[in-house]
C-alpha cells in the first residue's frame, strides 16, 4: 500500500510538473513575441501593438473583467504578431485575418473563454457599425480602412449570427476597450504583470 501510494504521489508529482513546463512555456513564446515584434507600429496608429496591447489589457483589469477576458485582451491582435504580411498590408488591401490566427494558436493553450472573443473582436466592430450608427462615425481612419476590408456593417443575418454566439456580449467588452487602447504615452504595468493570469489559465 505504501508503494502504491508513492507512486500515485510520484504520478501526481509528474503531472503538476509537466503542466508547470508547459506553462512556464506559453508565457515564454508570448514574451519572445512580443520581444520581436511588439515595437511595431499598431497599423495606422501612432502607438506600437505593445503599447496597444498592454492598454487594452489595463482597460480590462479596471472594468474588473475576468482573468479570461483581461489576457483576450492582452492578446486579442497576437494574430499580428504571427503573420508577415507587414505593418501595411490594409495599405495594401489585404484582410490579414489576425482574428483567425490569434483564435487558432490561442486555442492550442487556452479554454474558448480567451480565444472565442478574440477571434469574435473584428465582427464586433461589424456588428456595432451595424447597430449604432454613431459607432462608425467614432472609428479611426486606420479601422474604418480594416472595416472595408472585413466586408463592412453587419447586415440583418449578420446580427442575429453575432448574437447567437455565446461569447458575443465579451467580445463586445474586447471591441470597446480595443477602441479605446490608442492612447499616446499612457503608462501601463508591463508585459510580466500578466503572467500570473496567463499560467493561471493556460491548459495543461
Amino acid at each position: 500500500a505504501a508503494s502504491g501510494a508513492t507512486t500515485l504521489l510520484e504520478y501526481c508529482g509528474i503531472v503538476r510538473f509537466c503542466k508547470w513546463e508547459k506553462m512556464k512555456v506559453v508565457y515564454e513564446q508570448i514574451e519572445q513575441m512580443f520581444a520581436a515584434r511588439g515595437d511595431c507600429e499598431y497599423y495606422g496608429e501612432a502607438i506600437s501593438q505593445s503599447e496597444h496591447a498592454l492598454q487594452s489589457a489595463q482597460l480590462a483589469v479596471e472594468a474588473r473583467a475576468a482573468d479570461s477576458l483581461v489576457i483576450a485582451a492582452l492578446l486579442h491582435d497576437i494574430g499580428h504578431l504571427l503573420h508577415n504580411e507587414g505593418e501595411d498590408a490594409a495599405d495594401r488591401g489585404i484582410d490579414t485575418r489576425h482574428e483567425d490566427d490569434g483564435e487558432a494558436w490561442l486555442s492550442k493553450w487556452f479554454g474558448p473563454e480567451v480565444s472565442v472573443p478574440v477571434k469574435l473582436h473584428v465582427d464586433a466592430k461589424r456588428y456595432l457599425c451595424a447597430i449604432n450608427p454613431g459607432y462608425l462615425a467614432g472609428l479611426s481612419p486606420a479601422s474604418v480602412k480594416s472595416l472595408e476590408l472585413q466586408g463592412g456593417p453587419f447586415d440583418d443575418a449578420g446580427v442575429h449570427a453575432f448574437e447567437a454566439n455565446p461569447f458575443f456580449q465579451d467580445a463586445v467588452r474586447l471591441r470597446a476597450w480595443d477602441d479605446t487602447a490608442k492612447v499616446v504615452g499612457m503608462e501601463t504595468p508591463p508585459l510580466n504583470a500578466y503572467k500570473d493570469r496567463i499560467d493561471s489559465l493556460a491548459r495543461g
